[in-house]
């Protein structure tokens, strides 16, 4: 499969959404363990959780469930459902 051009790295576009929502988070994510419960580790609300899941979805053009929402706490299972 030859790779979308258009599609910016997954990790990338869920970093940079929670960057745009909760600015002050931006030096932590550098650090970030792609596997951790990211909405635990930087304190995020379920404001900031809205903000962050409908701008995956609008940026990558797929809808994301509210019923996928908590199986999907970690970049990496973030990445892989954008990804799929």
């Amino acid at each position: 499969m030859i790779p979308d051009e258009t599609f910016p790295d997954p990790v990338t576009m869920i970093l940079t959404a929670i960057a745009d929502v909760a600015p002050e988070l931006e030096p932590e994510l550098a650090d970030l363990d792609l596997d951790v419960d990211f909405w635990t580790e930087l304190q995020l609300d379920s404001m900031d959780h809205l903000a962050i899941m409908t701008r995956l979805a609008t940026e990558s053009g797929r809808e994301i469930p509210e019923r996928d929402y908590p199986r999907l706490t970690t970049v990496n299972a973030l990445r892989a459902f954008l990804s799929a």
